[in-house]
């Protein structure tokens, strides 16, 4: 798979190895999507969660495509009352509880490549402030 990147340029992105990965329910173009909007980040992890596939950089979560539309961005609590004022995202539940550090970004808000890359950016930028971790 090709993907340009802003600067105009062609990187090749392998597709993921793991073949139980190609079987799962999540969105595959939005995937194919941040996969080359994460290109040019070393470190990152593909993982099938909760019917969905998760990216992670170095250990950490930074988001999820979900199967039944939406990417959930891990923002932070101190960020997330800010993003949820954003058109188009509402709070992460799971169940009766409400993620602290998430949000669910609807597809309307990330059209373009440029919206998603500033959705993956919130969360690149909180990942920033954690440890590293260990896959």
């Amino acid at each position: 798979m090709d993907c340009a990147d802003p600067r105009g340029e062609t990187t090749e992105i392998s597709p993921c190895p793991h073949s139980y990965l190609t079987d799962m329910a999540y969105d595959e173009a939005t995937a194919e999507r941040v996969r080359c909007a994460l290109s040019g980040q070393s470190n990152v992890v593909e993982r099938k969660m909760m019917g969905g596939l998760k990216f992670m950089l170095n250990g950490n979560m930074l988001c999820s495509v979900s199967g039944r539309g939406g990417l959930l961005i891990r923002v932070g609590e101190k960020d997330r009352e800010a993003a949820l004022k954003e058109p188009h995202v509402r709070p992460m539940k799971l169940g009766a509880r409400t993620l602290a550090a998430f949000v669910l970004v609807d597809p309307a808000s990330y059209r373009t490549d440029a919206a998603l890359r500033k959705w993956l950016q919130r969360g690149l930028d909180f990942l920033a402030t954690l440890p590293l971790k260990a896959d």
